[in-house]
């Protein structure tokens, strides 16, 4: 038979409410007698009830994650790596609503203001509207975005990578090694509609328009044969691209494979970049560009918290720095012939 809160209080030398309230309103007891109890209780294997702790505290120490993507892809489940290493260390449990069709996405807003059942929102990589946001508010909860395409419209605090700096990078960086003939290969997701892959795309065409090339755009479905698609795609064109730029890691890394099949060699007969450094990047030699969504991730919840314990935090808005990796997938173009 496991032990008692008094349990816990006998041994503890002070009253059930106090341990109580060591695990409920930590800010009630000093740090050395909350200290105490918390020992004592780990040694007793005790632990209060969470339908206790959520009763005390007034909260439903449940914070909802709404995401567009696969949550087995490589930015997914890195997001939920980072906010579950901050909200459970902090006692909050992660619920995941993963929206992959037009009406799942509207039944999730319809539903939302009956639900309340959370004390915030995460909103990953989702393009959330005007109408959207409105209903968001309903809930009365911070609304905390992690790239998302205008994060200061609607959400109380949000963490984005610098996605206009990457791109102008990669983009500067292909220019520099003398190609004119690029195609940026992308996807066409009604679900997520623009999130923060549309400003990559953006920022990548405005620098080639300024540097007076031509760029190919390649849009490609979400499935499991958008590489095939944009293979057939890029071997269809009148003259082969010298250069490829991929809206991220998970096209890039499948189509150096896939041209090779077909006998074309990256970077020999044609550069290609990414974006992420994701897995198996460096492995492969891509080049790309870096972004840590476990560390935005663990800000966003860091925020998150500040928001539903005080009602603000420090630095809602915060940009992470793009940093451009230039390995071996890129070379230099050849003369024209």
């Amino acid at each position: 038979m496991g032990s008692s809160i008094k349990d816990v209080a006998r041994q503890a030398g002070v009253s059930v409410s106090t341990v109580s309230r060591a695990f409920t309103r930590p800010e009630l007891v000093s740090k050395a007698t909350r200290t105490k109890v918390l020992a004592i209780a780990e040694e007793l294997n005790f632990s209060i009830s969470r339908s206790a702790m959520v009763l005390k505290s007034g909260r439903a120490l449940r914070v909802a994650l709404l995401m567009s993507d696969h949550i087995r892809l490589w930015f997914s489940a890195s997001i939920i790596e980072g906010l579950n290493q901050v909200f459970h260390a902090n006692g909050y449990d992660l619920s995941i609503f993963q929206i992959s069709s037009i009406e799942e996405r509207r039944e999730f807003f319809d539903m939302l203001p009956t639900r309340r059942n959370a004390d915030a929102v995460v909103v990953a990589s989702f393009d959330v509207d005007t109408s959207e946001i409105d209903q968001l508010a309903k809930t009365d909860v911070p609304i905390v975005g992690i790239n998302c395409v205008m994060p200061n419209t609607g959400f109380s605090a949000a963490v984005n990578i610098d996605d206009d700096q990457g791109s102008k990078l990669l983009a500067r960086h292909l220019i520099g090694l003398g190609h004119r003939r690029i195609a940026y290969i992308r996807t066409d997701r009604a679900v997520t509609l623009h999130f923060s892959v549309q400003q990559r795309y953006e920022s990548f065409a405005k620098v080639c328009e300024e540097a007076g090339i031509d760029l190919t755009t390649i849009v490609i479905a979400d499935g499991d044969d958008r590489i095939s698609r944009a293979t057939t795609e890029l071997l269809s064109m009148p003259q082969l691209p010298t250069a490829i730029a991929c809206q991220e890691d998970g096209i890039a890394i499948p189509l150096m494979f896939q041209l090779a099949r077909t006998g074309l060699r990256v970077p020999f007969d044609v550069s290609m970049v990414g974006y992420d450094d994701s897995f198996y990047a460096s492995e492969v030699g891509l080049t790309t560009v870096r972004q840590d969504p476990i560390a935005m991730a663990k800000s966003a919840a860091l925020k998150t918290l500040d928001l539903i314990e005080r009602g603000e935090t420090e630095r809602p808005f915060e940009v992470f720095p793009a940093q451009l990796l230039v390995r071996s997938s890129t070379t230099e173009a050849k003369p024209a012939q």
